[in-house]
């Protein structure tokens, strides 16, 4: 009788523990659901106020060419075209992540299959090394290095899209290997084994094989850094200028949403069309990044079918 009563005890202290464990676990998801919601409705309310409250076209937002919340056309309506940060940013994460991608594939494949020991000895605390570095580190490098070479070889100021991109692409590069390396190794390793056994060189294997089977999991890595790129804001600032014009080439002078919102948000009055108009500026950072992560999931279930 005695032996129940414990067994009981121990049964009902174990109940209470899931039950307070669920408590804890759903608090914790109702929190972050609760801010997630609270941040997407604090933006949308202060972007949207722009074409709401301030009476902008929210096709002249878009596509306008020309950004001076503080001045007026011949119409009366302010110059707030978000065009060039828009392509300007665009532009300086699908450069960088068309250079990272062959580099962070390359040093991936040799960490996992070339020489996966000695691989992974030399270039895994490099690469952790990379991803601990500040970001003002990065801009300043690209201040006093990248931007002087820039000059150097196409003329100009050496502030650009082309600059924005090299600096990106070292910021990014550690991020996309790292998600390919776990790719590559989460291929099956009868893969290899079957390969080989049918006659497959080792780089056979590893092109036809290895890549091919990984290529979600390389496609979600590379739609990572992109979203990666496009959120950074202050080692692109320090490089790319702070034009707010429609970049001619990638060597003038342009801007990108972010290097405006760091610049400006501080130096203007809340409720004022300058603020709003970049209140929208972030609308659309943070939709980007929705769309980004709705890519990678779209990218991780089409790879798991």
């Amino acid at each position: 009788m005695d032996e129940i009563r414990e067994a009981l005890t121990k049964t009902s202290a174990a109940t209470k523990k899931d039950r307070f464990g669920r408590i804890l676990s759903m608090s914790a998801l109702a929190l972050i659901i609760f801010v997630v919601i609270s941040i997407f409705w604090f933006v949308a309310s202060k972007g949207l106020a722009t074409f709401f409250t301030n009476k902008v076209n929210f096709w002249d937002f878009l596509t306008g060419s020309k950004w001076a919340p503080g001045q007026l056309d011949k119409a009366g309506h302010p110059y707030v075209g978000a065009a060039p940060m828009i392509v300007g940013s665009f532009l300086v994460t699908l450069i960088s992540a068309l250079i990272a991608t062959p580099f962070a594939i390359g040093t991936a494949v040799f960490m996992t299959e070339i020489s996966p020991k000695r691989g992974a000895k030399i270039l895994q605390p490099v690469t952790e090394l990379l991803v601990g570095i500040p970001s003002v580190v990065y801009g300043f490098i690209g201040l006093t290095v990248v931007v002087p070479v820039m000059r150097q070889l196409f003329g100009g100021s050496g502030f650009g899209i082309l600059a924005g991109s090299f600096v990106l692409f070292v910021m990014i590069l550690p991020t996309v290997t790292s998600m390919t390396v776990d790719t590559l190794r989460a291929v099956p390793k009868h893969y290899r084994e079957s390969a080989l056994a049918l006659g497959a060189t080792r780089w056979q294997m590893i092109y036809k094989v290895i890549l091919r089977s990984a290529t979600p999991g390389i496609l979600t890595a590379i739609v990572f850094g992109m979203a990666r790129a496009f959120g950074e804001a202050l080692a692109v600032q320090m490089v790319v200028g702070n034009a707010a014009l429609m970049p001619h080439n990638l060597t003038s002078p342009a801007a990108t949403l972010t290097s405006v919102l760091t610049q400006g948000i501080g130096n203007t009055v809340m409720g004022s069309l300058e603020n709003n108009a970049l209140w929208s500026l972030a609308l659309i950072l943070l939709l980007m990044s929705l769309v980004f992560n709705l890519v990678i999931r779209a990218i991780g279930k089409k790879g798991a079918m």
